[in-house]
């Protein structure tokens, strides 16, 4: 037998890199939030919300000058053809709040955000009012796009969910035509999952 003293490396051998095995850092383990009770990692789950496109603001934007711009149309026809006084003075009233309603268009196009959990779909807007909706992928009924000539124009379309309750519909608007088209297909096929029991 030999008395040769033990020295901390040959307690501890070293690896190719020359680090010992004992000191070195064991594989990362999965974050527990993204994994199932059986083991098998989570689908469709959010850590995040996601946010509409920026470029949604410019077809906001749009729609409150052409609205305004028809009204004011309108009043100022009544004023000069009609003579109607107060028909100026409606003419002002609707461009000063046609200018607030644009300069808080990009804070509320920045509020409009959703989240696809496990079971259901959250979506989230407003500003001082806000309001979260969540739908459960089993109850929806419908998923349309719609696209308008403006957010046509802008890539962007809109997503909508229909349920049996209407109060639960939602429309997530602003989203970029491909992400759109995806994420149909991603929640027609958890629909059908989910209303299969699967």
């Amino acid at each position: 037998m030999s008395d040769a003293p033990t020295t901390p490396e040959a307690a501890h051998p070293a690896g190719p890199d020359g680090v010992p095995e004992a000191t070195r850092p064991s594989a990362p383990d999965v974050a527990p939030e993204t994994v199932r009770s059986t083991g098998e990692p989570e689908r469709h789950v959010d850590r995040d919300w996601r946010r509409v496109s920026p470029k949604y603001i410019v077809v906001e934007i749009v729609g409150s000058i052409i609205g305004a711009g028809v009204l004011i149309a309108g009043m100022l026809i009544a004023y000069f053809l009609g003579n109607q006084q107060w028909a100026l003075w409606v003419a002002i009233a609707v461009g000063v709040i046609a200018l607030i309603t644009i300069a808080f268009e990009p804070r509320r196009v920045r509020s409009i955000a959703y989240r696809l959990r496990e079971d259901d779909l959250v979506f989230r807007r407003g500003i001082m009012f806000q309001r979260q909706v969540a739908v459960p992928y089993g109850r929806m009924q419908l998923v349309d796009i719609t696209r308008g000539p403006v957010a046509r124009a802008m890539g962007l379309a809109d997503l909508k969910f229909v349920t049996a309750a209407a109060a639960t519909a939602v429309t997530v608007p602003g989203l970029p035509a491909e992400e759109a088209d995806r994420l149909r297909d991603e929640l027609v096929a958890l629909a059908e999952t989910r209303r299969a029991g699967l």
